[in-house]
């Protein structure tokens, strides 16, 4: 997105076009997305919960891995030079956010790849024997499925908060300089993984404790983005006026309806009321969690391109 990507976040364009603008978010929120549900699944391998054949931890890898190639070709697509891609990967530039996040893709992949590994589908590991002779070499040895277990968790970390890094190094645009984005980022996505796996999780107490971390994460949610906008406030006159496009400017009513209001406050109160079982546990909360999630990226993409510096 540094050095690669379309000149959009560069210049000052129309403003209808970063309303629009769909490429950047979308591979935002998939990584982020993608980041939490390694963490999920990585800490089910971690603590055992894969002995079970029907844990949720044995569906997500191959989730994740569809999830974050269609985030990269969104990313793809908003390449400037296409052709040039792969120089990403015979080179390190340690000041290029784009840089690094190249790399931990590289190892993001092999590290979903052997937890898909570990319990194939049953179709996939009739058609291929070798694949389920290789799944249980592996399951035979614990300390091994915690080694993978581990490597998602500090992967799906790592993702997680370069998302944020991505946008918070581009110093053009003062509504980014925070290095709240990172951990604001990874805790959305982690908030957004916990709601999508508690869909489609099988066993009632992976729900239950899905939905309980999700609360937790909503609340750390809702206290960053607090501290994301006194930083904001507390520093120079640019970075106080690209906070006021939240306080009465065009971006009030999506930020604090759609993605603070419906996104976080009502999932959190219809979970809290869920896992305290005075409701029952339905799909409303953790969808309005996953597309809150998604307007979260959009919002901020679309802001703080608009954001500038003043040319005096």
């Amino acid at each position: 997105m540094v050095e690669l990507t379309s000149t959009r976040a560069n210049e000052m364009v129309d403003p209808v076009l970063h309303v629009w603008g769909w490429e950047i978010p979308v591979y935002l929120f998939l990584g982020g997305l993608v980041a939490g549900m390694m963490v999920i699944s990585g800490y089910f391998l971690f603590s055992g919960r894969y002995r079970n054949t029907h844990c949720v931890c044995h569906v997500v890898p191959g989730l994740g891995l569809v999830l974050l190639s269609v985030g990269m070709l969104a990313l793809f697509l908003d390449l400037e030079h296409k052709a040039y891609v792969w120089r990403l990967y015979v080179t390190f530039m340690i000041r290029s956010p784009m840089s690094w996040g190249a790399w931990i893709l590289l190892l993001v992949y092999p590290a979903l790849v052997a937890n898909f590994v570990l319990r194939p589908p049953a179709p996939l590991a009739r058609r291929i024997p070798q694949l389920q002779a290789v799944s249980s070499r592996l399951l035979a040895r614990e300390q091994w499925v915690k080694w993978i277990g581990a490597a998602n968790m500090l992967l799906g970390m790592l993702l997680g908060v370069y998302t944020g890094i991505l946008l918070s190094a581009l110093g053009a645009r003062p509504l980014w300089g925070s290095a709240l984005l990172g951990p604001l980022f990874l805790v959305s996505g982690m908030s957004a993984a916990a709601a999508l796996v508690h869909l489609i999780a099988r066993e009632r107490q992976e729900r239950e404790l899905l939905a309980k971390a999700d609360n937790g994460f909503l609340v750390i949610e809702l206290v960053l983005i607090g501290l994301f906008f006194v930083g904001l406030a507390s520093t120079t006159a640019v970075h106080m006026e690209a906070a006021k496009m939240f306080f009465g400017g065009p971006y009030t009513a999506q930020f604090w309806v759609l993605v603070v209001g419906i996104g976080i406050v009502v999932p959190l109160g219809l979970q809290l009321l869920a896992v305290q079982h005075r409701i029952r546990h339905t799909p409303v909360a953790p969808i309005l969690v996953i597309g809150g999630g998604l307007l979260l990226r959009f919002v901020i993409v679309a802001a703080g391109q608009l954001s500038h510096w003043n040319a005096s």
